[in-house]
C-alpha cells in the first residue's frame, strides 16, 4: 500500500513516508523516464494537476520525487505550458525553505503511450503541515504560538525570495507547506505561480481565479490581477488557522467562502483561542486587510514582524474557546441569486438602493455619481492608485453612513445589469460594512489594562486555593486503574499523594488501527506501527490484543497528560514492524510529578 503522509488533497508534493526506506534500487519498479535514469518506485500523493511518485535517480544515487500530468491534462496546451513554467520558475530559486526542482523534460512511462511533462524534484522526507497541524490539534486544539509564528517566519523567508525573482505563488496554504523531521519548512508547488516581470506570457491572466477558496485573497476571488501582497493575504489566512486551528471564514460552497473573504471581517484570533496575545492578534489583523495596500508591504517586513511578536515572550498553551462562531458566507447563493419572480425588476442594486454599473460611478460606494474612493482601478485589471502604499492604509473615513466595501461589486465591465428582459432580472444588495469603534484614550486604555490584571490576581489566588483545598481532600485515598487483560500492566495512582488527574477515557484508538496497519512500502511482509500516542491505556491494550500484539507497560511521573495516557511508544510511529509477534514498550503517565 502506498503512504499517503505528507500529500493532501490540494497537494502535489515531494514527501516521504513515514520511514523515510521507501526507496534505493531494490524497490519495486513501476517504469523509468529519461532513457533509464529515473526508476519510478512508488507513488507519494496526487493533486488537482498532477500525481507524485518516488522515484531513484540511477546517475546520481539518491531518492528524487518525480512529478507528472494527469493524462487528460497532458493533452492541453495551456497545463502543459503552466507545467513547464513551474519547473524553470522554481529551478532559477536557491533557497533552504523552498523544494528545490533537479530536472525536466517530457516522456511516457508506458511504452508506446503519448510523451508526458514530469519534472524531477527534491525528496522530502516528512509531513506536510495540514497533518502537523491536525496532531497538534488533537493535543492541544491549536497549534502552540511559539511554534505557529516560527513556521510562518520560514514561509515568509520562501516567499521573500521568490518575490524577488518576480514570483507570486499565488496558492499558500499548510497542504502546500512540508515540514520536515528536523523540522525545517519547504515551500513547494509553484504549479500556478505568476511570474510578474515583463515580458513573460501568464497563463493566469486577469480575470481567472486561481487558488484554493479558503485562502484566496479578496483580490484573487474578483479576478483581478494581483502581486506579492496576495500571498501576505494567504500567510495570514493560514497563521490565523495555525493559531486557532480553526479557517477564518465559513461557507456553505467555494462561492460563499470566496464571497465572505470579500465582504466579511475576520473574528480576532483571541476570540477563538484565549493564548492568542494583542500583538499576534494585530499582525493577523494587519495580514487580513481586504486592500492590498493597507497589508505588509513585503514578505520581509511580515516576517520581521512575527520575528519581534515571538521574541516577546511566551504564551500559555492553546485555550480554545467552545462553540466561538465565525464569520461566514453562508446563504450567498440566496443573497445574489434569488428565486425566479422573487421581487424581480432592474438590476443589480447597492447600498441605498442605487442600481450597480448606473452612470455616476456608483455600485461599489454607494454615492451616485461620486467617483469609488479606494477601488482598484475599472473593471477587473486595474491597479490601486486611489491609496499611495505606505504603512498607514488610507486615511479615516469622513463622518456618516458606513459604505460598501471597496471589494464588494465594484463598477465596471462584468458587474453591471443583465442583458435579459427586466422582468427576468435578478437583484441583490451588498451589505455595508460595520462601522469601526471609537478608539479610547491611552489614559482609558492604561486604567483597563490595570484593571484587568488585578482581576487576574484575584482569579489566580481563587484558584490556588481550590487546587490546595483539592488535594487536601484527596490525600490518603489510594487511587486505582482499571487494567484490561494482557501481557502488560496498567497504569495506577500511588495511594497518598496529592491531586491526581483523572484518566481520560475518551482519549481512544479505533482497534482496527492495529488490526488492518497500513502495509510498508518497502516491504510488504511489514506493516507500519500505528500512533498510540496520548490515547487511554485501556483502549490501546485493546488495539494491540486486536492485532495479537504484546505490551509492556512502564509508568512515568507526569503532570501535563492525565493518568493512563501513552506517552510515548516503542517501536515508534510508522516504524516497520512484523504483522505478528510484536511487542511494544509503553511509557504511561501516572498523572502526578515525582515530588508528590
Amino acid at each position: 500500500m502506498a503512504d499517503s503522509r505528507g500529500s493532501g488533497a490540494g497537494s502535489e508534493a515531494g514527501s516521504g513516508g513515514p520511514d523515510g526506506t521507501a526507496g534505493g534500487p531494490g524497490g519495486t519498479a513501476g517504469g523509468s523516464l529519461a532513457g533509464g535514469r529515473y526508476q519510478v518506485l512508488s507513488p507519494l500523493g496526487e493533486g488537482g494537476m498532477a500525481r507524485v511518485h518516488l522515484a531513484y535517480d540511477t546517475a546520481l544515487d539518491r531518492q528524487v520525487a518525480i512529478k507528472t500530468l494527469h493524462t487528460e491534462l497532458g493533452r492541453e496546451p495551456s497545463f502543459r505550458e503552466r507545467f513547464r513554467r513551474e519547473a524553470q520558475a522554481v529551478a532559477k530559486l536557491s533557497h533552504p525553505h523552498i523544494v528545490a526542482v533537479y530536472d525536466t523534460g517530457e516522456d511516457s512511462l508506458v511504452p508506446g503511450a503519448a510523451p508526458m511533462p514530469y519534472i524531477v524534484m527534491e525528496y522530502v522526507e516528512g509531513d506536510s503541515l495540514s497533518a502537523v497541524l491536525h496532531d497538534d490539534i488533537e493535543r492541544y486544539g491549536a497549534m502552540p504560538a511559539e511554534r505557529a509564528l516560527k513556521v510562518t517566519a520560514e514561509v515568509l523567508s520562501a516567499l521573500e525570495a521568490s518575490h524577488e525573482s518576480g514570483l507570486v505563488h499565488r496558492d499558500i496554504k499548510p497542504g502546500n507547506v512540508m515540514v520536515t523531521r528536523r523540522g525545517d519548512i519547504k515551500v513547494m508547488d509553484f504549479g500556478i505561480a505568476r511570474a510578474v516581470q515583463s515580458g513573460v506570457t501568464s497563463m493566469t491572466q486577469t480575470g481567472m481565479v486561481v487558488g484554493t477558496p479558503q485562502y484566496l485573497s479578496p483580490e484573487q476571488a474578483l479576478g483581478r490581477s494581483v502581486d506579492a501582497r496576495a500571498d501576505l493575504y494567504s500567510v495570514g489566512v493560514m497563521l490565523f488557522q495555525l493559531l486557532t486551528g480553526r479557517l477564518p471564514f465559513e461557507g456553505d460552497s467555494p462561492l460563499s467562502i470566496a464571497y465572505a473573504h470579500v465582504q466579511r471581517e475576520a473574528l480576532a484570533p483571541s476570540g477563538v483561542n484565549r493564548s492568542v496575545t494583542p500583538a499576534m492578534d494585530a499582525l493577523v489583523a494587519r495580514a487580513l486587510r481586504k486592500n492590498p495596500n493597507e497589508r505588509f508591504p513585503s514578505a520581509a517586513t511580515m516576517r520581521e514582524e512575527c520575528a519581534r511578536v515571538a521574541a516577546a515572550g511566551r504564551t500559555p498553551p492553546p485555550a480554545i474557546v467552545p462553540g466561538a462562531a465565525l464569520p461566514s458566507g453562508a446563504g450567498v447563493s440566496a443573497a445574489v441569486f434569488p428565486p425566479v419572480g422573487a421581487d424581480g425588476g432592474g438590476g443589480p442594486v447597492g447600498a441605498g438602493g442605487t442600481p450597480v454599473g448606473a452612470g455616476g460611478g456608483s455600485g461599489a460606494t454607494g454615492a451616485p455619481g461620486a467617483p469609488a474612493a479606494g477601488i482598484p482601478g475599472q473593471g477587473m485589471g486595474g491597479g490601486y492608485a486611489a491609496y499611495p502604499p505606505g504603512p498607514y492604509g488610507p486615511p479615516a473615513p469622513a463622518p456618516g453612513p458606513a459604505p460598501v466595501p471597496s471589494y464588494g461589486y465594484p463598477a465596471g465591465p462584468g458587474y453591471g445589469p443583465p442583458s435579459a428582459p427586466a422582468a427576468r432580472a435578478f437583484s441583490y444588495t451588498v451589505s455595508p460594512a460595520p462601522r469601526p469603534a471609537p478608539r479610547r484614550s491611552p489614559t482609558r486604555r492604561r486604567a483597563s489594562l490595570l484593571a484587568l490584571v488585578f482581576l487576574l490576581v484575584i482569579l489566580a489566588i481563587v484558584a490556588a486555593q481550590g487546587l490546595l483545598r483539592t488535594g487536601d481532600d484527596r490525600d490518603g485515598g489510594p487511587g486505582t486503574s482499571e487494567d484490561a487483560a494482557g501481557n502488560g500492566s496498567g497504569a495506577g495512582q500511588k495511594g497518598g499523594g496529592s491531586a491526581v488527574i483523572a484518566p481520560d477515557r475518551t482519549r481512544t484508538i479505533d482497534p482496527q488501527r492495529c488490526a488492518e496497519a497500513m502495509e510498508d512500502t518497502s516491504d510488504p511482509a511489514k506493516v507500519l506501527a500505528p500512533d498510540l500516542r496520548y490515547k487511554d491505556l485501556l483502549s490501546v491494550k485493546e488495539c494491540l490484543r486486536a492485532a495479537g500484539w504484546t505490551w509492556k507497560v512502564t509508568e512515568v511521573e507526569n503532570t501535563q497528560w492525565p493518568r493512563d495516557a501513552v506517552i510515548e511508544q516503542y517501536p515508534g510511529k510508522g516504524v516497520a514492524v512484523t504483522p505478528e509477534d510484536q511487542e511494544y514498550e509503553l511509557k504511561v503517565s501516572t498523572g502526578r510529578s515525582s515530588g508528590s
